[in-house]
């Protein structure tokens, strides 16, 4: 496995591979690797000939009190997994190596980027899909998995290929899960351990949402309230952001269950910003 560093690398490594026909899967992360990465950089392994990792705690996607310096960092062990699952290279920039000076130049879908994390992280989603569509220009993929844990973030990054003819095929991939039912997340290792005692129940308050709309249930508000409430006596450490239903694609709210509808949220707890989702499925 090469590792490299700067731009000009990367984008010749996979200008080459692009012109020699071959298959090129990237997997994007910001490193910290856990089990839910290893299955996107098994995937690709499986679909790709070749297969680019890139390892960049991207600074345009961190507002001004978030978490940019403390965020978890070991380049080391994660390049040693990323060669045990076969990984073909490993990009790991320096920040000053991705953002010039005086970049100025950014891309972002304000109207999938203004809802749900969007709210309390309002540049969030620009530095993500001006970092991912760096690592497009750069890498020459065919196609770019990504997890669906974020999965407004993925949202995004297809309605941004869509418009720009990005042609990238972007592949979303199941959430990967504690056996209690915590999503896996870099910054888990945040929570104290009451803190993580407690973390499962925002799985468990989106299996009752997924329960009611497979009973019938219908209203919007109804599985939002019941959801809340259910996290108001379980969770007491957490701390809300959202709760919502919304359209899968179009990200936009619904007030009825019509088709199938996504059931996000994003909760406080402690240091710890946890995010989940369970797709709501409406038979006929």
């Amino acid at each position: 496995m090469r590792i490299v560093h700067t731009p000009e690398a990367l984008q010749a490594v996979g200008m080459e591979w692009r012109r020699q026909g071959l298959k090129v899967a990237l997997v994007p992360t910001m490193g910290y690797y856990h089990e839910g990465h290893a299955s996107l950089i098994r995937y690709a392994r499986s679909v790709a000939d070749k297969v680019i990792v890139s390892l960049f705690v991207n600074p345009a996607q961190f507002g001004p009190n978030e978490d940019l310096e403390a965020y978890p960092r070991d380049l080391e062990r994660d390049s040693a997994l990323v060669r045990e699952l076969g990984g073909d290279l490993l990009y790991a920039p320096d920040p000053a190596g991705m953002y010039a000076s005086d970049h100025a130049t950014w891309v972002e879908v304000p109207a999938l980027a203004g809802t749900l994390c969007g709210v309390s992280r309002p540049i969030h989603f620009r530095g993500v899909c001006t970092v991912v569509m760096k690592l497009f220009m750069l890498a020459q993929p065919s196609l770019a998995v990504f997890g669906e844990k974020d999965w407004q973030q993925l949202a995004i990054i297809r309605k941004m290929v869509a418009d720009l003819n990005v042609s990238v095929e972007i592949v979303g991939r199941p959430i990967v899960r504690e056996a209690d039912g915590l999503a896996l997340s870099s910054r888990n290792v945040y929570l104290t351990a009451g803190e993580r005692a407690q973390a499962p129940q925002l799985r468990k308050s989106l299996e009752m949402a997924a329960r009611l709309a497979a009973d019938g249930e219908r209203d919007a508000a109804v599985i939002v309230g019941a959801v809340r409430a259910y996290l108001t006596a379980h969770l007491p450490a957490g701390e809300e952001d959202y709760i919502a239903v919304v359209d899968p694609a179009s990200l936009v709210r619904v007030e009825r269950l019509e088709g199938d509808a996504l059931c996000a949220l994003a909760f406080r707890l402690g240091k710890a910003r946890l995010i989940d989702n369970i797709l709501l499925k409406v038979e006929g």
